[in-house]
């Protein structure tokens, strides 16, 4: 069985709390997870193309882990996907590398949920704001498993913040969440 590729894209991972803890729950399985961190490899923002995709020939499943930013990723993770997801490669009549990959989304909002829904603060759920990443996984030809999220990220949402304990219990049902998809 192969490992599952986890692509982390937090420009500031030392400051996270979520990212950082759902990072240490994966490194303590290193036989199930390969840990690849764009902004520590890349930190000149240069990516080297050919080695991304290389990566994840040799990985059936993969992760992209962010934080929600403006309502999309960071924008490392917008600039791998624009170089690594390459005609004749990811797509095109001779694009068939990732037939048969699996792709799924970690992502922590700063909001609580109640905002994304059509009648919350955003008017769309979280779903609708992040379906370019389905969209995308379905032109290359790949499988878009259900995503994780953890809402109420950002220090003093809404007055409420989560405890040590409800992060640490997010990063064990992320790990659980995971292991489920690998079953798929």
């Amino acid at each position: 069985m192969k490992k599952t590729l986890v692509i982390i894209a937090h420009p500031n991972l030392e400051r996270s709390v979520v990212n950082k803890a759902w990072l240490e729950k994966l490194k303590s399985h290193p036989e199930q997870y390969t840990i690849h961190d764009l902004y520590e490899v890349y930190p000149d923002k240069n990516i080297d193309v050919e080695a991304e995709q290389k990566l994840v020939e040799d990985h059936d499943h993969i992760v992209f882990q962010f934080p929600l930013f403006w309502f999309s990723s960071p924008p490392l993770l917008k600039k791998w996907q624009d170089l690594v997801l390459t005609y004749g490669w990811a797509y095109g009549s001779s694009g068939n590398a990732l037939i048969n990959k699996s792709f799924s989304l970690a992502v922590a909002v700063g909001i609580w949920k109640e905002d994304y829904q059509p009648t919350g603060r955003y008017l769309h759920t979280i779903e609708e704001v992040l379906r370019p990443f389905e969209m995308t996984v379905n032109y290359i030809k790949s499988r878009y498993l259900k995503p994780f999220f953890l809402f109420g990220t950002e220090p003093n949402a809404a007055m409420k913040e989560l405890s040590k304990q409800e992060i640490e219990q997010s990063a064990e049902d992320y790990h659980q969440h995971l292991q489920s998809l690998i079953s798929i």
